[in-house]
């Protein structure tokens, strides 16, 4: 790609707060766009398969409205095993989730597509964290849940913050995919672009 494209553009297909404040360390101007992107699962689709699907969804949905931007789309699916883990919502859900990991392993799939329709460019990657979290008793999940409040994250808690304190280990190529989206991959992904990064 020519080296105009840093001069493009730069537009992230996401309305998370999370996936926004990741790509901010970057310190390039961007902007948030919602995708408004139908999430519901297919049957039959794994884990990874339903990231990578809606990380270009979005990214493609984006695009077709501003043909001249680099698009970033990013999701991401966690699972136990192949039940899909999705965001808690509340107090109770959240509970149910990690009384289920407890102990046990979480594989977190995370999607990231950059697209750019008037160049064809379109480059997709999905990392694969794994998460072991020790065994929780009922008092450390319900003092985790009233300190953090997850309900708005996959899995039920925040592996940036106090969640950190739930696991064993974490297995991962890159640490800021667990958190949204995978820096280091997205990085190379701008630099071929064009873009400066640092």
């Amino acid at each position: 790609m020519s080296s105009n494209s840093a001069t493009r553009p730069l537009i992230l297909a996401s309305t998370s707060r999370y996936r926004a404040s990741l790509l901010e360390r970057f310190g390039l101007p961007f902007e948030a766009r919602n995708p408004a992107v139908d999430e519901t699962e297919r049957a039959g689709e794994t884990p990874r398969g339903r990231a990578f699907r809606l990380s270009e969804a979005k990214a493609e949905a984006v695009a077709s409205q501003f043909p001249h931007a680099i698009v970033i789309g990013g999701d991401q699916v966690p699972a136990a095993s192949t039940t899909i883990l999705n965001k808690p919502g509340n107090a109770t859900n959240c509970r149910e989730q990690l009384k289920l990991l407890s102990g046990s392993t979480a594989e977190f799939y995370t999607a990231c597509t950059v697209r750019c329709l008037e160049t064809g460019v379109k480059l997709s990657h999905v990392d694969t964290t794994a998460v072991k979290l020790r065994p929780l008793s009922d008092a450390e999940i319900d003092r985790y849940i009233e300190r953090e409040k997850p309900f708005d994250c996959a899995g039920g808690f925040k592996a940036e913050a106090l969640g950190i304190v739930l696991f064993e280990r974490i297995d991962t190529e890159d640490p800021t995919a667990i958190v949204g989206m995978p820096l280091i991959w997205l990085a190379g992904a701008l630099r071929a672009v064009g873009f400066a990064v640092p």
